[in-house]
């Protein structure tokens, strides 16, 4: 195992504490794949139990004993026939992160970054979030009795999420600034040393996340989505998903691959632009804003990385508005019954448009990934709520209530 630079090439020692190559430029960690396609099988993962570490050979761990889990992954997969029909489509799946430990697929990250943490003997750990990888991290820190220190933007943050990281222990600390200038500022005590950065910058962190689309083949089976559709905020877990595709296409567990598709927020869309104009360089939002927190997110880190899952698979991207958001929140809990956090809405939102746009072919095998759980925001899924009705205690009153 390695990390390499994906633009120049230059790789580093997998023990090297480092979080983007000398030219500035993302790192990944290289396997050696003729090794695990020697070593693993469909047969032999079935005899393991579904979760993150049923795929130990595909991550960069040295010493199992020094795993720190929390049973994380092996998320539903349901099989939404009642959506389908509504919309048309032929088969369609959500893969509900939103049943991971702490609420959201972030889990699958920090499972792995803190095991990482772990073997570096590292004790402080920290990242900047707007909500959801506070959460994880601070839960994934208890569990392995290390410090965590947590930047939060000002604004809105979720409730639920916020309640989690102090809940579970961490220094949580809110500036007066937004997801981006929290992300420099926990990057520079990175540099300094004086913690370990657990944000998607971390390579060792989307290894965790790439699992989703282990997963994902697994419990269809071993065959392949036409297209699997998800939010997009920070841009780490579609070409994490994206890598774990690859992985197993390369070691011959699969033999095709999906077509990876990013949704993003009407008011937090860098990504988008970029892709509509056909290039790969962004354009920051320098003040991205929507009702999905947890992708409100104007620069990207791993724009690089999401940029080429979208290219290379033929995929695509697209916006959608809080109203579509909310819409497709909505709907996907009154058809199927999976309450999610509005960001997570965002691939039912984008579903539905690239339907309605002709993008998607209803013949398609789709799964749509689903971040994180409708309780992690419950303010804002109050907000677009009927309210509870009002009565007497007076049986007659019910009936006529219930007659309506």
């Amino acid at each position: 195992m390695i990390q390499k630079c994906i633009v120049c090439g230059k790789e580093y020692d997998i023990d090297e504490i480092i979080y983007t190559c000398e030219c500035g430029s993302l790192l990944e960690i290289i396997y050696d794949y003729e090794a695990i396609k020697e070593n693993i099988s469909k047969e032999e993962l079935r005899k393991r139990r579904i979760g993150v570490w049923r795929y130990l050979e595909y991550l960069p761990v040295k010493d199992p004993k020094k795993i720190v889990s929390l049973w994380e992954g092996g998320t539903p997969l349901y099989k939404c026939d009642n959506l389908a029909k509504k919309l048309g489509l032929k088969e369609l799946y959500v893969k509900n992160e939103g049943a991971n430990p702490t609420g959201s697929f972030k889990d699958r990250g920090m499972t792995m970054g803190t095991t990482r943490a772990n073997e570096l003997g590292v004790e402080i750990i920290g990242c900047a979030s707007t909500g959801n990888t506070s959460a994880s991290l601070a839960a994934y820190t208890a569990k392995s009795n290390k410090k965590c220190i947590v930047l939060l933007p000002s604004g809105n943050v979720a409730l639920g999420k916020l309640a989690q990281a102090m809940f579970y222990g961490a220094k949580v600390i809110q500036i007066n600034g937004n997801f981006d200038d929290a992300m420099d500022m926990v990057k520079e005590l990175a540099l300094q040393g004086k913690i370990y950065l657990l944000n998607s910058i971390n390579p060792f962190r989307l290894e965790g996340q790439k699992t989703i689309g282990f997963e994902i083949c697994d419990q269809l089976d071993w065959e392949v989505p036409d297209r699997v559709i998800l939010p997009v905020g920070n841009a780490g877990n579609i070409s994490a998903i994206w890598k774990g595709f690859k992985e197993f296409k390369e070691t011959g567990i699969i033999d095709k691959l999906p077509k990876m598709t990013g949704i993003q927020a009407e008011g937090a869309k860098p990504i988008v632009e970029a892709f509509k104009k056909g290039v790969k360089e962004i354009i920051p939002e320098e003040h991205p804003e929507t009702i999905a927190t947890a992708i409100r997110i104007g620069n990207p880190v791993n724009y690089t990385k999401a940029m080429d899952a979208i290219y290379s698979s033929n995929g695509f991207a697209d916006s959608v508005n809080d109203e579509e958001i909310t819409k497709a929140q909505k709907l996907l809990a009154q058809t199927e019954g999976i309450f999610v956090e509005p960001a997570s809405a965002a691939s039912i939102a984008g579903l539905i448009k690239l339907i309605e746009t002709g993008v998607i072919d209803k013949n398609e095998k789709i799964v749509c990934i689903t971040t994180g759980n409708g309780l992690k925001d419950p303010d804002a899924a109050i907000r677009v709520s009927d309210k509870p009705i009002e009565i007497e205690c007076d049986m007659d009153i019910l009936n006529d209530v219930i007659n309506e």
